[in-house]
Protein backbone atom coordinates (compact mmCIF):
# COMPACT_ATOMS: atom_id res chain seq x y z
CA UNK A 1 0.00 0.00 0.00
CA UNK A 2 1.19 3.46 -0.83
CA UNK A 3 0.40 6.38 1.34
CA UNK A 4 0.26 9.50 -0.60
CA UNK A 5 -0.23 12.76 1.35
CA UNK A 6 -0.10 16.21 -0.37
CA UNK A 7 0.15 20.07 0.74
CA UNK A 8 -0.06 23.46 -0.87
CA UNK A 9 3.08 24.20 1.52
CA UNK A 10 6.00 22.52 0.72
CA UNK A 11 8.54 22.60 4.26
CA UNK A 12 11.14 20.15 2.95
CA UNK A 13 14.09 20.97 0.92
CA UNK A 14 15.32 19.47 -2.03
CA UNK A 15 18.02 17.03 -0.65
CA UNK A 16 18.58 13.12 -0.62
CA UNK A 17 19.53 11.08 2.24
CA UNK A 18 19.88 7.30 2.01
CA UNK A 19 19.50 5.95 5.64
CA UNK A 20 21.56 3.00 6.45
CA UNK A 21 19.34 -0.63 7.62
CA UNK A 22 17.23 0.29 10.23
CA UNK A 23 18.32 -1.48 13.34
CA UNK A 24 15.44 -4.57 14.54
CA UNK A 25 11.99 -3.02 15.42
CA UNK A 26 11.60 -0.62 13.15
CA UNK A 27 9.07 -0.66 10.63
CA UNK A 28 10.74 -1.43 7.02
CA UNK A 29 9.11 2.12 5.30
CA UNK A 30 10.32 4.17 2.07
CA UNK A 31 9.51 7.85 2.30
CA UNK A 32 9.52 9.47 -1.06
CA UNK A 33 9.23 13.78 -1.44
CA UNK A 34 8.79 14.67 -5.91
CA UNK A 35 8.56 17.99 -6.96
CA UNK A 36 6.23 18.58 -9.56
CA UNK A 37 7.83 21.64 -11.37
CA UNK A 38 3.95 22.38 -12.84
CA UNK A 39 3.19 23.09 -9.70
CA UNK A 40 6.26 24.10 -7.31
CA UNK A 41 4.20 25.03 -4.67
CA UNK A 42 2.96 21.10 -4.29
CA UNK A 43 4.52 18.23 -3.14
CA UNK A 44 3.65 14.42 -2.72
CA UNK A 45 4.24 12.20 0.20
CA UNK A 46 5.02 8.59 -1.01
CA UNK A 47 5.45 5.56 1.90
CA UNK A 48 6.19 2.47 0.96
CA UNK A 49 8.94 -0.48 2.11
CA UNK A 50 12.25 1.66 3.37
CA UNK A 51 13.43 4.32 4.97
CA UNK A 52 14.79 6.79 2.15
CA UNK A 53 14.05 10.72 1.44
CA UNK A 54 14.47 11.79 -1.88
CA UNK A 55 14.04 14.50 -4.01
CA UNK A 56 13.62 14.53 -7.47
CA UNK A 57 12.92 16.55 -10.64
CA UNK A 58 9.56 16.12 -11.75
CA UNK A 59 8.21 12.29 -10.95
CA UNK A 60 7.60 10.34 -8.51
CA UNK A 61 10.43 7.46 -7.39
CA UNK A 62 9.44 4.45 -6.49
CA UNK A 63 6.61 2.30 -7.07
CA UNK A 64 3.56 2.73 -9.10
CA UNK A 65 0.59 3.59 -7.77
CA UNK A 66 -2.85 2.49 -8.67
CA UNK A 67 -3.92 5.84 -9.07
CA UNK A 68 -2.35 9.19 -9.22
CA UNK A 69 -4.24 12.56 -9.45
CA UNK A 70 -2.73 16.01 -8.22
CA UNK A 71 -4.85 19.43 -8.67
CA UNK A 72 -3.73 22.46 -8.19
CA UNK A 73 -5.05 24.33 -5.55
CA UNK A 74 -5.79 27.38 -6.97
CA UNK A 75 -8.26 26.20 -9.29
CA UNK A 76 -10.36 25.23 -6.57
CA UNK A 77 -12.38 28.08 -4.38
CA UNK A 78 -11.31 27.48 -1.10
CA UNK A 79 -13.65 25.77 1.35
CA UNK A 80 -15.86 27.57 3.77
CA UNK A 81 -16.79 26.15 7.13
CA UNK A 82 -17.39 27.65 11.06
CA UNK A 83 -13.99 28.07 12.94
CA UNK A 84 -16.73 27.66 16.06
CA UNK A 85 -17.75 24.36 15.67
CA UNK A 86 -14.38 22.92 15.08
CA UNK A 87 -12.74 20.52 17.30
CA UNK A 88 -9.60 20.07 17.40
CA UNK A 89 -7.83 16.27 16.88
CA UNK A 90 -4.53 15.56 18.92
CA UNK A 91 -3.23 11.98 18.54
CA UNK A 92 -1.96 9.94 21.57
CA UNK A 93 1.98 8.99 21.44
CA UNK A 94 3.01 5.57 21.94
CA UNK A 95 3.80 4.77 25.78
CA UNK A 96 7.12 4.26 24.88
CA UNK A 97 7.98 7.24 22.54
CA UNK A 98 10.70 7.71 25.43
CA UNK A 99 13.35 4.43 26.13
CA UNK A 100 13.86 3.42 29.56
CA UNK A 101 17.55 4.70 28.19
CA UNK A 102 16.47 8.57 28.05
CA UNK A 103 15.98 8.15 24.16
CA UNK A 104 13.19 9.00 22.00
CA UNK A 105 12.02 5.66 20.41
CA UNK A 106 12.92 5.18 16.52
CA UNK A 107 12.93 8.56 15.95
CA UNK A 108 12.88 8.38 11.83
CA UNK A 109 9.67 6.18 12.19
CA UNK A 110 8.25 9.44 14.70
CA UNK A 111 9.41 11.99 12.71
CA UNK A 112 7.55 10.30 8.79
CA UNK A 113 4.22 9.71 11.78
CA UNK A 114 3.86 13.42 12.88
CA UNK A 115 4.27 14.33 8.84
CA UNK A 116 1.37 11.96 7.88
CA UNK A 117 -0.65 13.20 10.95
CA UNK A 118 -0.16 16.73 10.12
CA UNK A 119 -0.98 16.26 6.47
CA UNK A 120 -4.38 14.39 7.65
CA UNK A 121 -5.24 17.74 9.62
CA UNK A 122 -4.07 16.67 13.25
CA UNK A 123 -3.79 19.51 15.69
CA UNK A 124 -0.98 18.10 17.39
CA UNK A 125 -0.27 15.30 19.40
CA UNK A 126 0.09 14.14 23.57
CA UNK A 127 2.93 12.45 25.09
CA UNK A 128 3.14 10.94 28.65
CA UNK A 129 6.37 12.78 30.94
CA UNK A 130 7.15 9.78 33.03
CA UNK A 131 8.38 10.49 36.35
CA UNK A 132 10.14 7.25 36.04
CA UNK A 133 12.01 8.20 33.50
CA UNK A 134 12.92 11.83 33.64
CA UNK A 135 13.94 11.55 37.51
CA UNK A 136 15.23 8.13 37.21
CA UNK A 137 18.43 8.89 38.41
CA UNK A 138 17.62 10.28 41.68
CA UNK A 139 15.68 12.83 43.26
CA UNK A 140 15.78 16.24 41.23
CA UNK A 141 18.32 15.24 38.85
CA UNK A 142 15.84 15.54 35.46
CA UNK A 143 16.87 14.49 32.36
CA UNK A 144 14.40 16.14 29.48
CA UNK A 145 17.05 15.33 26.31
CA UNK A 146 14.78 13.16 24.31
CA UNK A 147 11.41 15.31 25.20
CA UNK A 148 13.37 18.02 23.96
CA UNK A 149 14.00 16.40 20.57
CA UNK A 150 10.76 15.39 20.54
CA UNK A 151 9.19 19.02 21.12
CA UNK A 152 11.70 20.46 18.44
CA UNK A 153 9.93 17.73 15.94
CA UNK A 154 6.56 18.53 16.88
CA UNK A 155 7.32 22.27 16.00
CA UNK A 156 9.49 21.47 12.62
CA UNK A 157 5.89 19.63 11.40
CA UNK A 158 3.79 23.04 12.82
CA UNK A 159 2.05 20.79 15.61
CA UNK A 160 0.66 21.57 19.07
CA UNK A 161 1.47 19.00 21.89
CA UNK A 162 -0.15 18.39 25.07
CA UNK A 163 2.02 17.12 27.78
CA UNK A 164 0.89 14.93 30.77
CA UNK A 165 2.70 14.96 33.25
CA UNK A 166 2.98 11.75 34.39
CA UNK A 167 3.81 10.87 38.17
CA UNK A 168 2.34 7.18 38.39
CA UNK A 169 3.53 3.48 36.69
CA UNK A 170 3.01 2.52 32.96
CA UNK A 171 1.92 -1.00 33.14
CA UNK A 172 -0.90 -3.30 34.93
CA UNK A 173 -3.94 -1.14 33.09
CA UNK A 174 -6.30 -1.37 29.91
CA UNK A 175 -3.92 -0.67 27.11
CA UNK A 176 -0.57 -0.49 28.76
CA UNK A 177 1.91 -2.02 26.02
CA UNK A 178 5.05 -1.30 28.23
CA UNK A 179 6.52 -0.76 31.16
CA UNK A 180 7.70 2.19 32.74
CA UNK A 181 7.68 2.04 36.93
CA UNK A 182 7.97 4.85 39.40
CA UNK A 183 11.57 6.44 39.83
CA UNK A 184 13.99 3.90 41.51
CA UNK A 185 14.54 5.91 44.46
CA UNK A 186 11.05 6.14 44.78
CA UNK A 187 10.63 2.63 44.52
CA UNK A 188 13.39 2.37 47.46
CA UNK A 189 10.78 4.01 49.77
CA UNK A 190 8.18 2.25 49.26
CA UNK A 191 9.97 -0.92 50.07
CA UNK A 192 10.96 0.36 53.32
CA UNK A 193 7.52 1.59 53.89
CA UNK A 194 4.92 0.24 51.72
CA UNK A 195 1.97 2.44 53.40
CA UNK A 196 3.02 5.07 50.52
CA UNK A 197 0.75 3.38 48.37
CA UNK A 198 -2.62 2.30 48.17
CA UNK A 199 -3.95 -0.71 49.84
CA UNK A 200 -7.09 -2.39 49.52
CA UNK A 201 -8.90 -4.11 52.65
CA UNK A 202 -7.32 -7.75 52.62
CA UNK A 203 -3.97 -5.37 52.51
CA UNK A 204 -2.91 -5.62 49.11
CA UNK A 205 -0.38 -2.98 47.87
CA UNK A 206 -0.46 -1.40 44.65
CA UNK A 207 2.56 0.85 43.57
CA UNK A 208 1.17 2.30 40.64
CA UNK A 209 1.34 5.56 42.61
CA UNK A 210 1.93 7.17 45.55
CA UNK A 211 -1.31 7.26 48.00
CA UNK A 212 -2.59 10.81 48.34
CA UNK A 213 -2.83 9.93 52.28
CA UNK A 214 0.71 11.22 52.29
CA UNK A 215 0.37 14.07 49.96
CA UNK A 216 1.81 16.89 52.64
CA UNK A 217 4.33 14.48 54.91
CA UNK A 218 8.15 14.42 53.97
CA UNK A 219 8.10 10.80 53.29
CA UNK A 220 10.13 10.87 50.11
CA UNK A 221 13.81 11.66 50.93
CA UNK A 222 12.87 14.56 52.83
CA UNK A 223 10.18 15.65 50.44
CA UNK A 224 6.63 15.40 50.73
CA UNK A 225 5.21 14.19 47.36
CA UNK A 226 3.47 17.20 46.47
CA UNK A 227 6.52 19.01 46.88
CA UNK A 228 7.59 16.11 44.48
CA UNK A 229 5.29 16.58 41.45
CA UNK A 230 5.55 20.46 41.83
CA UNK A 231 9.93 20.53 41.67
CA UNK A 232 8.92 17.93 39.13
CA UNK A 233 6.73 20.50 37.06
CA UNK A 234 8.73 23.49 37.49
CA UNK A 235 12.03 21.69 36.08
CA UNK A 236 9.66 20.86 32.78
CA UNK A 237 8.71 24.72 32.64
CA UNK A 238 12.38 26.07 32.82
CA UNK A 239 13.57 23.17 30.26
CA UNK A 240 10.99 24.03 27.89
CA UNK A 241 10.16 27.55 28.80
CA UNK A 242 10.45 29.21 25.05
CA UNK A 243 7.97 26.96 23.77
CA UNK A 244 5.48 26.80 26.34
CA UNK A 245 2.20 28.51 25.09
CA UNK A 246 3.29 28.20 21.58
CA UNK A 247 4.08 24.84 20.92
CA UNK A 248 3.29 23.01 24.37
CA UNK A 249 -0.24 24.23 24.28
CA UNK A 250 -1.67 21.86 27.12
CA UNK A 251 -0.19 20.49 30.32
CA UNK A 252 -2.26 17.45 32.04
CA UNK A 253 -1.95 17.41 35.30
CA UNK A 254 -1.38 13.58 36.45
CA UNK A 255 -3.41 13.01 39.55
CA UNK A 256 -3.47 9.11 39.84
CA UNK A 257 -2.91 5.52 37.89
CA UNK A 258 -3.19 6.04 34.19
CA UNK A 259 -2.79 9.97 34.85
CA UNK A 260 -6.66 9.97 36.06
CA UNK A 261 -8.09 11.77 39.37
CA UNK A 262 -9.16 8.62 41.38
CA UNK A 263 -8.31 5.57 43.19
CA UNK A 264 -7.11 2.27 41.69
CA UNK A 265 -9.81 0.41 42.43
CA UNK A 266 -9.89 -1.48 39.44
CA UNK A 267 -6.36 -2.79 38.84
CA UNK A 268 -6.31 -5.43 35.98
CA UNK A 269 -2.61 -6.50 37.26
CA UNK A 270 -2.03 -10.11 37.76
CA UNK A 271 -5.99 -10.59 36.88
CA UNK A 272 -6.68 -8.40 40.41
CA UNK A 273 -10.39 -7.34 38.72
CA UNK A 274 -11.53 -8.13 35.52
CA UNK A 275 -14.81 -5.93 34.11
CA UNK A 276 -17.28 -5.39 35.26
CA UNK A 277 -16.37 -5.81 38.85
CA UNK A 278 -17.59 -3.48 41.22
CA UNK A 279 -14.00 -2.43 42.32
CA UNK A 280 -12.71 -1.98 45.99
CA UNK A 281 -12.10 0.76 48.36
CA UNK A 282 -8.47 2.03 48.41
CA UNK A 283 -8.16 3.50 52.27
CA UNK A 284 -6.07 1.14 54.21
CA UNK A 285 -2.65 2.20 54.37
CA UNK A 286 -2.27 3.81 57.28
CA UNK A 287 -2.32 7.43 56.37
CA UNK A 288 -5.68 7.43 54.77
CA UNK A 289 -6.38 4.95 58.03
CA UNK A 290 -5.51 8.23 60.40
CA UNK A 291 -7.66 10.65 57.69
CA UNK A 292 -10.41 8.59 58.45
CA UNK A 293 -10.08 8.05 62.18
CA UNK A 294 -9.85 11.63 62.17
CA UNK A 295 -12.71 13.01 60.25
CA UNK A 296 -15.15 10.30 62.46
CA UNK A 297 -14.06 11.80 65.82
CA UNK A 298 -14.88 15.03 64.20
CA UNK A 299 -18.40 14.46 64.12
CA UNK A 300 -18.24 12.24 67.49
CA UNK A 301 -18.74 9.15 65.84
CA UNK A 302 -15.46 7.15 66.30
CA UNK A 303 -16.64 3.69 65.19
CA UNK A 304 -16.95 5.06 62.23
CA UNK A 305 -13.18 5.78 61.61
CA UNK A 306 -12.20 1.85 62.64
CA UNK A 307 -12.12 0.89 59.16
CA UNK A 308 -14.05 1.06 55.61
CA UNK A 309 -17.41 -0.15 54.97
CA UNK A 310 -17.14 -4.33 55.73
CA UNK A 311 -19.80 -5.29 53.39
CA UNK A 312 -18.18 -3.60 50.53
CA UNK A 313 -17.56 -6.53 48.80
CA UNK A 314 -14.44 -7.89 46.48
CA UNK A 315 -13.07 -6.95 42.88
CA UNK A 316 -15.21 -9.01 40.81
CA UNK A 317 -18.58 -9.45 42.37
CA UNK A 318 -21.70 -6.97 41.37
CA UNK A 319 -23.70 -4.48 43.47
CA UNK A 320 -26.35 -7.02 44.41
CA UNK A 321 -23.70 -9.46 45.47
CA UNK A 322 -22.90 -6.92 48.19
CA UNK A 323 -24.47 -5.60 51.61
CA UNK A 324 -23.05 -2.17 50.93
CA UNK A 325 -23.76 -1.39 47.42
CA UNK A 326 -27.09 -3.71 46.58
CA UNK A 327 -30.15 -1.45 45.98
CA UNK A 328 -30.96 -0.45 49.58
CA UNK A 329 -27.60 -1.15 50.49
CA UNK A 330 -25.25 0.22 53.28
CA UNK A 331 -24.32 3.15 50.70
CA UNK A 332 -27.72 5.04 51.05
CA UNK A 333 -26.98 4.95 55.04
CA UNK A 334 -25.78 7.76 57.43
CA UNK A 335 -22.62 5.54 57.58
CA UNK A 336 -22.30 5.54 53.75
CA UNK A 337 -22.95 8.90 53.53
CA UNK A 338 -20.19 9.73 55.83
CA UNK A 339 -17.20 7.49 54.35
CA UNK A 340 -18.17 7.85 50.67
CA UNK A 341 -17.82 12.08 51.26
CA UNK A 342 -14.82 11.41 52.98
CA UNK A 343 -13.36 9.22 50.07
CA UNK A 344 -14.37 11.70 47.91
CA UNK A 345 -13.78 14.86 49.56
CA UNK A 346 -9.47 13.50 49.77
CA UNK A 347 -9.38 12.89 46.43
CA UNK A 348 -10.94 15.92 45.09
CA UNK A 349 -8.31 18.01 47.94
CA UNK A 350 -5.51 16.16 46.36
CA UNK A 351 -6.59 17.16 42.88
CA UNK A 352 -6.70 20.55 44.12
CA UNK A 353 -3.35 20.71 45.88
CA UNK A 354 -1.80 19.48 42.87
CA UNK A 355 -3.57 22.15 40.21
CA UNK A 356 -3.05 25.11 42.94
CA UNK A 357 0.65 24.28 42.22
CA UNK A 358 0.62 23.59 38.96
CA UNK A 359 -1.12 26.95 38.34
CA UNK A 360 1.52 28.90 40.12
CA UNK A 361 4.38 27.29 37.87
CA UNK A 362 2.97 27.71 34.42
CA UNK A 363 1.10 31.08 35.53
CA UNK A 364 1.95 32.81 32.65
CA UNK A 365 3.25 30.80 30.04
CA UNK A 366 0.27 30.70 27.78
CA UNK A 367 -0.01 27.05 28.48
CA UNK A 368 -3.29 25.51 29.67
CA UNK A 369 -4.06 23.05 32.38
CA UNK A 370 -6.33 20.18 31.78
CA UNK A 371 -6.90 16.59 34.53
CA UNK A 372 -8.38 13.67 33.33
CA UNK A 373 -11.40 11.79 34.90
CA UNK A 374 -12.14 8.01 34.08
CA UNK A 375 -15.45 7.38 32.08
CA UNK A 376 -16.98 4.53 34.32
CA UNK A 377 -19.69 3.23 32.77
CA UNK A 378 -20.25 0.10 33.95
CA UNK A 379 -22.94 -0.26 36.89
CA UNK A 380 -24.24 3.41 35.85
CA UNK A 381 -27.67 1.71 35.38
CA UNK A 382 -27.79 0.45 38.96
CA UNK A 383 -28.61 3.46 42.11
CA UNK A 384 -25.50 2.91 43.91
CA UNK A 385 -22.98 3.62 40.91
CA UNK A 386 -20.76 1.14 42.70
CA UNK A 387 -17.71 1.08 40.20
CA UNK A 388 -17.61 5.01 40.41
CA UNK A 389 -17.99 4.83 44.26
CA UNK A 390 -14.71 2.68 44.60
CA UNK A 391 -12.96 5.35 42.44
CA UNK A 392 -13.82 8.15 44.05
CA UNK A 393 -17.21 9.39 42.06
CA UNK A 394 -19.46 10.05 45.30
CA UNK A 395 -21.86 9.77 41.92
CA UNK A 396 -25.08 7.72 42.51
CA UNK A 397 -28.95 7.89 40.99
CA UNK A 398 -29.35 10.51 43.44
CA UNK A 399 -26.28 12.38 43.78
CA UNK A 400 -24.53 14.36 40.71
CA UNK A 401 -20.71 13.39 41.92
CA UNK A 402 -19.15 15.03 39.21
CA UNK A 403 -20.02 18.66 40.02
CA UNK A 404 -17.72 18.72 43.48
CA UNK A 405 -15.08 17.76 40.73
CA UNK A 406 -15.82 20.20 37.68
CA UNK A 407 -15.74 23.54 40.51
CA UNK A 408 -12.61 22.48 41.54
CA UNK A 409 -11.02 22.52 37.51
CA UNK A 410 -13.47 25.22 37.22
CA UNK A 411 -11.52 27.43 40.03
CA UNK A 412 -8.01 26.37 38.80
CA UNK A 413 -9.35 27.15 35.07
CA UNK A 414 -8.32 23.57 33.91
CA UNK A 415 -10.28 21.50 31.09
CA UNK A 416 -11.97 18.67 32.13
CA UNK A 417 -10.95 15.70 29.76
CA UNK A 418 -13.31 12.96 30.04
CA UNK A 419 -12.74 9.47 28.54
CA UNK A 420 -15.50 6.79 26.81
CA UNK A 421 -16.65 9.05 24.11
CA UNK A 422 -16.66 6.42 21.60
CA UNK A 423 -19.07 3.96 23.41
CA UNK A 424 -22.40 3.22 22.68
CA UNK A 425 -24.89 1.50 25.08
CA UNK A 426 -26.20 -0.73 22.68
CA UNK A 427 -22.70 -1.97 22.29
CA UNK A 428 -22.39 -3.33 26.25
CA UNK A 429 -23.05 -6.39 27.57
CA UNK A 430 -26.48 -6.26 29.39
CA UNK A 431 -25.66 -7.83 32.61
CA UNK A 432 -23.22 -4.59 33.44
CA UNK A 433 -25.66 -2.28 32.95
CA UNK A 434 -23.56 -0.30 31.04
CA UNK A 435 -24.56 3.45 29.72
CA UNK A 436 -21.38 5.43 28.16
CA UNK A 437 -23.83 7.57 26.30
CA UNK A 438 -25.55 9.07 29.78
CA UNK A 439 -22.35 8.97 31.62
CA UNK A 440 -21.63 10.98 29.06
CA UNK A 441 -24.79 13.22 28.91
CA UNK A 442 -24.31 14.18 32.56
CA UNK A 443 -20.61 15.18 32.73
CA UNK A 444 -21.43 17.38 29.59
CA UNK A 445 -23.64 18.92 31.12
CA UNK A 446 -22.31 19.30 34.67
CA UNK A 447 -19.37 20.59 32.93
CA UNK A 448 -21.71 23.23 31.63
CA UNK A 449 -22.84 23.85 35.19
CA UNK A 450 -19.82 25.03 36.28
CA UNK A 451 -18.36 26.62 33.95
CA UNK A 452 -15.46 24.51 32.89
CA UNK A 453 -14.33 23.17 29.32
CA UNK A 454 -14.37 19.87 28.59
CA UNK A 455 -12.09 18.01 26.03
CA UNK A 456 -12.82 14.14 25.40
CA UNK A 457 -11.02 10.78 24.68
CA UNK A 458 -11.70 7.76 23.76
CA UNK A 459 -11.25 4.66 26.34
CA UNK A 460 -10.56 1.81 23.78
CA UNK A 461 -8.72 1.65 20.58
CA UNK A 462 -10.93 1.94 17.83
CA UNK A 463 -10.62 2.48 14.16
CA UNK A 464 -14.24 1.80 12.82
CA UNK A 465 -16.38 4.60 11.57
CA UNK A 466 -19.17 3.87 14.05
CA UNK A 467 -16.82 4.44 16.99
CA UNK A 468 -15.63 7.56 15.02
CA UNK A 469 -19.28 8.79 14.60
CA UNK A 470 -20.12 8.32 18.13
CA UNK A 471 -17.24 10.62 18.95
CA UNK A 472 -18.45 13.57 16.10
CA UNK A 473 -22.22 13.01 18.11
CA UNK A 474 -20.70 13.56 21.56
CA UNK A 475 -18.70 16.35 20.50
CA UNK A 476 -21.70 18.40 19.27
CA UNK A 477 -23.28 21.33 21.45
CA UNK A 478 -26.63 22.05 21.10
CA UNK A 479 -26.55 24.05 24.09
CA UNK A 480 -23.04 25.50 25.15
CA UNK A 481 -21.37 22.01 25.96
CA UNK A 482 -19.71 21.04 23.02
CA UNK A 483 -15.68 19.86 23.31
CA UNK A 484 -12.92 22.16 23.23
CA UNK A 485 -10.48 19.12 21.49
CA UNK A 486 -10.55 15.46 21.29
CA UNK A 487 -7.16 13.28 22.42
CA UNK A 488 -7.43 9.96 20.43
CA UNK A 489 -5.83 7.20 21.33
CA UNK A 490 -3.49 5.84 19.87
CA UNK A 491 -0.71 6.29 17.26
CA UNK A 492 0.54 2.70 16.43
CA UNK A 493 0.77 0.51 13.45
CA UNK A 494 -2.94 -0.24 13.07
CA UNK A 495 -3.74 3.46 12.19
CA UNK A 496 -1.49 3.83 9.57
CA UNK A 497 -3.27 0.67 7.90
CA UNK A 498 -5.17 1.29 4.47
CA UNK A 499 -8.74 1.46 5.44
CA UNK A 500 -7.85 2.34 9.06
CA UNK A 501 -5.73 5.56 7.64
CA UNK A 502 -8.92 6.23 5.05
CA UNK A 503 -11.44 6.41 8.13
CA UNK A 504 -8.93 8.62 10.85
CA UNK A 505 -8.32 11.13 8.14
CA UNK A 506 -12.32 11.48 7.14
CA UNK A 507 -12.99 11.25 10.86
CA UNK A 508 -10.45 14.32 11.44
CA UNK A 509 -11.89 15.98 8.24
CA UNK A 510 -15.19 15.90 10.24
CA UNK A 511 -13.97 17.24 13.37
CA UNK A 512 -12.53 20.44 11.55
CA UNK A 513 -15.75 20.78 10.03
CA UNK A 514 -18.22 20.46 13.16
CA UNK A 515 -18.88 16.72 12.47
CA UNK A 516 -20.77 17.72 9.35
CA UNK A 517 -18.97 15.86 6.74
CA UNK A 518 -19.42 12.22 6.14
CA UNK A 519 -17.22 10.44 3.74
CA UNK A 520 -13.38 11.31 2.50
CA UNK A 521 -13.03 11.72 -1.20
CA UNK A 522 -11.20 9.65 -3.53
CA UNK A 523 -9.35 12.40 -4.96
CA UNK A 524 -7.19 15.88 -3.82
CA UNK A 525 -9.54 18.61 -4.72
CA UNK A 526 -7.71 21.15 -2.66
CA UNK A 527 -4.12 20.58 -2.21
CA UNK A 528 -4.39 19.29 1.51
CA UNK A 529 -6.54 15.89 1.18
CA UNK A 530 -5.30 12.14 1.41
CA UNK A 531 -5.27 9.13 -0.52
CA UNK A 532 -4.47 6.01 -0.24
CA UNK A 533 -4.00 3.33 -2.65
CA UNK A 534 -2.61 0.27 -3.02
CA UNK A 535 0.67 -0.81 -4.49
CA UNK A 536 1.86 -3.20 -7.63
CA UNK A 537 4.74 -4.35 -9.06
CA UNK A 538 7.40 -5.41 -6.34
CA UNK A 539 6.12 -8.85 -5.13
CA UNK A 540 3.44 -10.98 -7.55
CA UNK A 541 3.00 -12.76 -4.46
CA UNK A 542 3.49 -10.91 -1.88
CA UNK A 543 1.18 -7.33 -1.38
CA UNK A 544 3.35 -4.35 -0.01
CA UNK A 545 1.63 -2.81 3.15
CA UNK A 546 3.23 0.02 4.47
CA UNK A 547 1.97 0.59 8.18
CA UNK A 548 3.68 4.13 8.26
CA UNK A 549 5.43 5.05 10.85
CA UNK A 550 5.31 3.85 13.93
Amino acid sequence: MALTLRSSNSFFSQIETQVSKPREGYLSSTVCFAWIKSSPSSFRLRATSHVTVAGTGNKVTGLEASKEELHHPALVAPHKHDDSMKVPVFVMLPLDTVTMGGTLNKARAMNASLMALKTAGVEGVMVDAWWGLVEKDGPMSYNWEAYAELVHMVQKHGLKLQVVMSFHQCGGNVGDSCSIPLPPWVLEEISKNPDLVYTDRSGRRNPEYISLGCDSIPVLRGRTPLQVYSDFMTSFRDRFRDYLGSVIQEIQVGMGPCGELRYPSYPESNGTWRFPGIGEFQCYDKYMRASLEAAAESIGNRDWGRSGPHDSGQYNQFPEDTGFFRREGTWNSDYGSFFLAWYSNKLIEHGDRILESAGRIFQSTGAKLSAKIAGIHWHYNTRSHAAELTAGYYNTRSRDGYLPIAQMLAKHGAILNFTCMEMKDSQQPHHASCSPEGLVRQVKMTAKTARVQLAGENALERYDGDGYGQVMETSRSDCGNGLVAFTYLRMNKRLFEEQNWRQFANFVRSMSEGGRRQRLPDYDTRGSDLYVAHIKGIHKHKQVQEEALV
